[in-house]
């Protein structure tokens, strides 16, 4: 089985509106480029302040999500909605970053919110508490179309292997990394992470990014990349808002167990947390 994967890379900023119609843009690109599966960086409909979550945040479905649910039915398209602000009902001033998965009839068959949140204060003087406005999600998500089984996740996630094991052991194939990496630990730790998190388990791996300059002052670095079980770099974006895509083989994954069945070596009895 084949899928013409495209995995967009934005420079969202603190306008809704426009980073709609960037998404609304590039959206159209991938289809014209050929795409089945189309996946969004995190926060693409706002990234900016935390301040700003009061107007950012959208319901779903809302206007975000029902824009990705149009193009999906119009392009025959499964999409991948990053992450939004996404609001809590009852709860003023808090809220999840919430991914979903949409399949090509416009349904959404997975929603997803992170679960480990970004609280640091870097070398560099950045300080990120993501805490203070989103609340954790609890769940670990997988979900099928088409016979192809998607993990979610979302940026911070990606530090922290257990998730994807667990996400593996639940047949996932295609692991979702959407994210806003800062340019001070991307530089060093994202590729190698994505790549440890592809070989290990054996899985696609799908990194949508952000890249450049955001509000207030952050830096996000970018190199959105779709990597393949063998942990190869399939397809890497340059340092702009673009499209890249490639055509993976879901073969792959049956041959890359066949050569280090690892899963199967597994003795959870002695490392069980």
């Amino acid at each position: 089985m084949r899928l013409r994967t495209a995995v967009i890379q934005l420079n969202s900023r603190d306008d809704p509106a426009q980073n709609l119609a960037s998404v609304d843009q590039l959206v159209e690109r991938a289809a014209d480029m050929g795409a089945q599966f189309v996946g969004l960086p995190e926060l693409w409909t706002y990234f900016g302040p935390y301040v700003g979550f009061d107007h950012a945040a959208q319901t779903i479905p809302g206007p975000a999500v029902e824009l990705l649910q149009e193009k999906a039915r119009r392009h025959h398209l499964i999409v991948h909605g990053g992450s939004i602000v996404e609001g809590i009902p009852g709860r003023p001033g808090k809220f999840h970053n919430t991914s979903v998965l949409i399949n090509q009839d416009g349904e959404i068959v997975a929603r997803y919110r992170k679960i480990h949140l970004y609280d640091v204060d870097l070398a560099n003087g950045e300080k990120h508490h993501e805490s203070e406005r989103i609340v954790s999600g609890q769940e670990i998500v997988t979900a099928e179309i088409d016979g192809i089984i998607f993990g979610l996740t979302v940026c911070y996630d990606l530090r922290f292997p257990e998730l994807y094991r667990s996400l593996a052991l639940r047949g996932a194939q295609v692991l979702l990394v959407p994210a806003g990496f800062t340019l001070h630990t991307g530089r060093d730790h994202w590729e190698v992470l994505l790549r440890a998190r592809a070989i290990e388990n054996q899985c696609f791996v799908v990194a949508p990014a952000q890249t450049g300059a955001h509000p207030p002052n952050h830096q996000c670095f970018g190199r959105a990349m779709i990597i393949d079980p063998w942990g190869l770099v399939l397809a890497q974006a340059p340092d702009i808002p673009t499209v890249i895509m490639t055509e993976i083989d879901l073969s792959r994954i049956d041959q890359v167990k066949a050569q280090i069945p690892c899963l199967e070596h597994r003795q959870p009895q002695v490392y069980q947390l």
